[in-house]
């Protein structure tokens, strides 16, 4: 991703997906966070997916709290989780991106689970209008340290030298990175607040994509408001584990978009 002279993250262009007609029922999930220590979490999900009435899912972004390789698809917790994407994928397409926490999800992963890979950023054409749908970490500009934590991180000579290491190696450099994760995410809060995607760079994405709605995850906010000349869906994260539970699907149909509640 390129940057303009203000700092701003250029729009990097959008592969653009067409909904075929057949599609009467589109859902968006994001930031489930899967990990076994969320037992409750990893059921709704399964309940959700085993469930749902939609033609198309797609994923936009953290699926997983962390995905260190590909190969950690064979732990057992990891095991059952594709288990439940390929029977969710047998049924209907499933679309998912990579986020800042499992942006390591790659191709053998997509293959096992049945699911497509979806370009951050992507446009969907549905129902006579245009989505744009980003995961939404790259345009929380006044996050600084976590983008130049991403920047690195995102170079394939990074990736590479990271994925070397053996399995136990990289799972204990994740928990590591978490806790840093979760320490800085604390102060921020405290400071400023969380980081939200940066509003004139955002629009500026929307107008270049040529769409009249964003939809993203990343920034825990769910909410469905005006943005510009057009909308913006943020997506829920997921937590039935812990004080308060929360886990919605931002459901699109012809007659506009609802929200699910499946606490």
């Amino acid at each position: 991703m390129t940057a303009d002279v203000l700092g701003k993250p250029a729009f990097p262009g959008a592969r653009t997906l067409t909904a075929p007609p057949s599609w009467r029922c589109i859902d968006f999930i994001s930031d489930i966070h899967l990990h076994e220590g969320l037992p409750h979490t990893s059921a709704a999900l399964q309940r959700y997916l085993s469930s749902t009435t939609a033609d198309a899912i797609f994923v936009l972004g953290d699926l997983f709290e962390a995905w260190v390789g590909d190969d950690m698809r064979t732990e057992p917790f990891e095991a059952d989780c594709l288990r439940m994407l390929r029977e969710a994928a047998q049924a209907r397409p499933l679309f998912i991106m990579v986020g800042n926490r499992d942006f390591l999800l790659g191709q053998a992963f997509m293959d096992d689970g049945g699911a497509t890979a979806l370009p951050d950023p992507t446009v969907l054409a549905a129902f006579g209008q245009r989505a744009l749908l980003i995961h939404g970490d790259e345009l929380c500009l006044a996050d600084t340290d976590y983008l130049r934590f991403r920047a690195q991180v995102r170079q394939p000579a990074w990736q590479q030298a990271f994925l070397a290491h053996p399995l136990a190696t990289r799972l204990a450099q994740a928990r590591q990175m978490r806790a840093a994760s979760q320490q800085h995410q604390q102060a921020q809060a405290v400071a400023t607040g969380y980081a939200d995607v940066d509003d004139i760079c955002a629009r500026d994405w929307m107008q270049a994509a040529q769409a009249e709605l964003l939809i993203h995850g990343h920034t825990h906010r769910p909410a469905t408001e005006a943005f510009g000349s057009g909308t913006r869906h943020v997506l829920s994260d997921w937590d039935l584990d812990h004080g308060q539970p929360r886990a919605q699907v931002l459901r699109w149909q012809a007659d506009g978009f609802s929200r699910i509640e499946l606490r």
